[in-house]
C-alpha cells in the first residue's frame, strides 16, 4: 500500500479555537482550506509533496467541502488548471518543486499572468535551493520578475506562513496577479503550532455548481493585440494595487531595535538563520528581539519603493541578506535608493557569498564583516571564535577518523534501495557493453539517475524529466553505434511520451529506449500514476510475485498504438535475458525506435505491502517462507567481481575464515530482501558459483519439521566423520 497520511488528514479537520501541531507544509495545506480554496492541483516532488499527497488521500473530506483535487501529469498541466481563476471567482492552488517544476510550467504561467486572474491563484513551490537540494541551483524569483507575479517568502513560523497563504489569495484578487508562495526545505519541515480557523467551503464548488459559463471576453485571452494592453495593466494597475495591499496589510514586517543607525533587510524565508547569527554577536536576545532594526520581506516581489527607502533613510548602512544569485532584491533596492538620491551605504553580496545556501554560519560570517565595519563597539571575538571553532571541530573529527583508519574514508556514493528492480538492469547493461562496446547513454531524472554513480557510472546527460530520448536526437545521427536512452514510467508519462517517443517516431530515428516500469513515480515518493497496478492486484499479490507491474499494460498499449514496431518486455531480475535483449536492440537490422520495458515493481512499495501481510500470517500461526541468499565462504575466490557488478548494499565483505587466504570474502548481510540479483549476476557473468539460495520457513508443517530433523541429524553425522 502507499504511505498513509491518515494522521495528517485528521489535522485538516481542526476547527476554530483548536490548535494545530505539525510540519510547515501540512500547515499550508490546512491554510488553503481555511481560505476557501475551490480547486487544488499539482505534481508530486519534494519538499512540498505532502501537500498534494495529503489532499489526494483526503478526497472524501475534500468532497464534503466541495474542493476539487487533481493529481496532474506534470507541472504544466497543474499550472494550466489556474485558468479557472481567469474568468471565475474561484480560488485555486497548485504545487510543485521548483526550479525544475516552474521551468516546465513556464508557458502556462506566462499565459496566465498576461490576462491576469479574477479569483485568487496561488502557486506553492518548494524552493529546492541550497546544499540539500536535488536539482539545479536556480531561483524562482526570476519567474516572478519576468511574468509579473507576486512572490511571497514567509518567515518560517507556522502562524505567519498560514497568514501569508490567506493574504496570498487576497493579494492575488486585489492585484489580479497570480501569487507564488515559495517554501524552502526547512520551512516545509519546520514544526510548530497555530490557532486554527474553520475551513471555508468555497461559494462555487463541486457542491455548488455554476449554471452558465462566463461571457466571451477577448481581453481575457493571452493573444495579440490584447497582450499589449496586458503589459500596460501590469505596470499601471496591478503592481501599484499589490503594493498598496502590502503596505495596508503590513505584510512586510518592520522590527525596530535600539541601533537605529543600522538596518538589515532580509528575505522572510531566511529570517530564522539571521536571528541565530545575530545571537552569536549578542545583537539579539533569546526571544528574537534584534538590536539592529530589521525589514523582513514576506513579499519579495513586488517591493514597495517607499517602504524600502523609508527604512534606509538616515541610516549609516544597510545590509541586504538575500540568498542565491543574481542579487535581484539588492539590485532593485539600490535602484530605489539611487532614484531618490538616498546615499545610505548598501551592502549584500560584497559581504555575503554570491551563491549557495545561507546557513547560520554563512550569514554569521557576512554579518561579522558588517558589524566590524559599522559597530566597532560590538565584541565580535565570541562569534568569530564560534565560527573558527566549528571549522576546527570538523577538521579535528576528520583527522581523528583518518588516524584511526590509517587511510581516507572510502567514497560512499548514493545508490539504489536494497532489492531495487533497476539495479539488475544496469548490471545487464554493463555486461551488454562488454559484447557490443561502449554506448552513449542519455540518462534522465528519477531513481534510475543513481545509475550515474559507481559502480555503474552510466549517463552522458540529464536534461529534464522524461527528456532522455529527446536529448540524444543530436547525438545518434553522428554515432556509429546506436545510442541508449533511459527513462522511468513516471518520466514517460510526465514528458517522455511526447517530447521523446512521438518525436523519434515522427523523424524515423534509429535509437534504443529503455523504460523502467516499476509502477510508480518512485523518486518523488511512490505516488500512483496511470500505469500503477490496480488495488485488486496489490491486494491479491503474494510475497513471491515480483511481476505485479505486468497487471497494468497501459504503457505497452500506448506504445503499440503510437506505432512502435520493436517492443520487448523483460522482467528486471532476469539479468541474462535483459543482457540478450539489449544486445539484440543494439545489433538488430531493424531501423527505427526500439523500446525495451524493464518490468519490476518498486521494492519499497512491495515491502510496504508484504511486510504487514507476512506479520499477519505469523501472528495467526500460518506458514511463511522467506527467501535468503548467501555466499559459500569455501567457494568464494575473493575477487569481488560480484560486488562491482551490482553494488547492492547487502552484498559486502568480511574477513576470510581461511587463515591461509588473505583476501576478504563476499557475504550477504541482514537486510537482504531476496531479490536474487547476486545469483543472477553470477550466472550471467559466469562468476564463481559461491551464491546459494535458502528458504527460511517459519511455522513449518509437521512433515517439514520431521524432514528438518532428519537433515540436521545427517549433517551432524557427516561432520563427525
Amino acid at each position: 500500500m502507499e504511505v498513509s497520511f491518515s494522521k495528517e488528514i485528521e489535522s485538516l479537520r481542526l476547527k476554530s479555537g483548536e490548535t494545530f501541531h505539525g510540519e510547515g507544509i501540512l500547515a499550508i495545506t490546512k491554510a488553503l482550506l481555511q481560505s476557501g480554496v475551490a480547486y487544488v492541483g499539482g505534481y508530486q516532488g519534494a519538499p512540498v509533496s505532502h501537500l498534494l499527497d495529503v489532499m489526494v488521500q483526503a478526497k472524501p473530506y475534500m468532497d464534503e467541502l466541495g474542493v476539487h483535487v487533481e493529481a496532474c501529469s506534470n507541472e504544466a498541466s497543474a499550472a494550466a488548471m489556474l485558468g479557472a481563476s481567469i474568468h471565475y471567482p474561484l480560488r485555486g492552488a497548485v504545487t510543485w518543486k521548483s526550479i525544475v517544476g516552474t521551468n516546465v510550467a513556464a508557458d502556462a504561467l506566462s499565459n496566465l499572468s498576461s490576462p491576469g486572474v479574477l479569483g485568487g491563484a496561488l502557486i506553492v513551490v518548494g524552493e529546492d535551493y541550497g546544499e540539500g537540494a536535488s536539482v539545479i541551483q536556480e531561483r524562482t524569483h526570476a519567474y516572478a520578475l519576468k511574468s509579473t507575479m507576486c512572490l511571497l517568502d514567509p518567515r518560517p513560523d507556522l502562524g505567519k506562513m498560514v497568514e501569508m497563504v490567506e493574504h496570498g489569495f487576497r493579494l492575488s484578487e486585489t492585484s489580479n496577479m497570480p501569487a507564488i508562495l515559495e517554501l524552502r526545505i526547512r520551512a516545509c519541515h519546520v514544526r510548530g503550532s497555530f490557532e486554527c480557523k474553520d475551513n471555508q467551503p468555497p461559494a462555487i464548488s463541486k457542491r455548488q455548481l455554476m449554471e452558465e459559463p462566463a461571457a466571451f471576453d477577448y481581453a481575457k485571452l493571452a493573444h495579440p493585440p490584447v497582450t499589449f494592453r496586458h503589459e500596460k495593466l501590469k505596470t499601471e494597475e496591478r503592481i501599484p494595487a499589490a503594493r498598496r495591499y502590502i503596505v495596508e496589510q503590513q505584510l512586510n514586517e518592520l522590527m525596530d531595535g535600539p541601533r537605529k543607525d543600522l538596518g538589515i533587510i532580509v528575505q522572510g524565508g531566511i529570517y530564522n538563520s539571521l536571528i541565530r547569527a545575530l545571537q552569536q554577536f549578542g545583537l539579539c536576545d533569546a526571544f528574537g528581539q534584534s538590536e539592529i532594526p530589521l525589514l523582513v520581506l514576506n513579499v519579495t516581489y513586488p517591493l514597495v519603493p517607499e517602504q524600502v527607502a523609508g527604512f534606509a533613510l538616515g541610516k549609516r548602512a544597510v545590509l541586504v541578506v538575500e540568498e542565491g544569485q543574481p542579487e535581484y532584491i539588492e539590485q532593485e533596492i539600490a535602484t530605489f535608493l539611487r532614484r531618490r538620491d538616498i546615499n545610505t551605504p548598501l551592502h549584500g553580496k560584497d559581504m555575503l557569498p554570491m551563491g549557495g545556501e545561507y546557513s547560520v554560519e554563512v550569514v554569521a560570517a557576512g554579518l561579522a564583516a558588517f558589524v566590524a565595519r559599522y559597530a566597532a563597539d560590538v565584541d565580535t571575538n565570541s562569534a568569530t571564535g564560534w565560527l573558527q571553532g566549528n571549522a576546527e571541530r570538523r577538521n579535528a573529527v576528520g583527522t581523528q577518523i583518518a588516524a584511526q583508519l590509517n587511510q581516507p574514508l572510502p567514497v560512499r556514493p548514493p545508490g539504489f534501495c536494497i532489492g531495487c528492480p533497476e539495479r539488475p538492469v544496469f548490471s545487464a547493461l554493463k555486461l551488454a557493453q562488454q559484447d557490443v562496446g561502449p554506448v552513449h547513454i542519455a540518462a534522465d531524472i528519477g531513481c534510475h539517475a543513481f545509475g550515474t554513480f559507481a559502480p555503474f557510472s552510466f549517463g552522458h546527460s540529464i536534461l529534464g524529466y522524461g527528456m532522455s530520448l529527446a536529448s540524444r536526437a543530436g547525438v545518434s545521427p553522428m554515432m556509429a553505434r546506436r545510442t541508449l536512452s533511459i527513462m522511468g514510467d513516471g518520466g514517460f508519462w510526465h514528458n517522455g511520451l511526447l517530447t521523446g517517443v512521438q518525436s523519434a517516431l515522427f523523424n524515423g530515428d534509429d535509437a534504443v529506449l529503455l523504460i523502467f516500469k516499476n509502477g510508480y513515480t518512485s523518486a518523488t515518493g511512490t505516488q500512483d500514476i496511470i500505469s500503477t497496478p490496480s488495488d485488486d492486484a496489490k491486494f491479491n499479490a503474494s510475497d513471491k510475485l515480483q511481476s505485479l507491474t505486468a497487471t497494468n499494460t497501459t504503457i505497452e498499449k500506448t506504445l503499440t498504438g503510437l506505432g512502435i514496431q520493436w517492443l520487448r518486455t523483460v522482467h528486471t531480475y532476469e539479468v541474462e535475458e535483459m543482457r540478450q535483449t539489449l544486445n539484440e536492440a543494439f545489433t538488430t537490422d531493424f531501423n527505427g525506435l526500439k523500446v525495451i520495458i524493464a518490468e519490476g515493481e518498486c521494492q519499497l512499495e512491495r515491502q510496504r505491502r508484504i511486510k504487514p501481510w507476512l506479520a499477519g500470517l505469523l501472528k495467526n500461526g500460518k506458514r511463511v517462507v522467506r527467501v535468503k541468499y548467501g555466499v559459500d565462504e569455501d567457494i568464494c575466490n575473493g575477487d569481488h567481481a560480484c560486488i562491482r557488478l551490482s553494488g547492492c548494499p547487502t552484498l559486502t565483505l568480511k574477513d576470510n575464515p581461511d587463515p591461509l587466504k588473505v583476501d576478504p570474502v563476499a557475504t550477504v548481510i541482514d537486510g537482504c530482501v531476496g531479490c536474487g540479483l547476486c545469483g543472477a549476476n553470477a550466472h550471467a557473468a559466469t562468476l564463481c558459483p559461491s551464491f546459494y539460495r535458502a528458504e527460511v520457513i517459519q511455522n513449518p508443517n509437521w512433515h517439514e519439521r520431521l524432514l528438518g530433523s532428519v537433515r540436521g541429524a545427517l549433517v551432524r553425522a557427516m561432520q563427525t566423520t
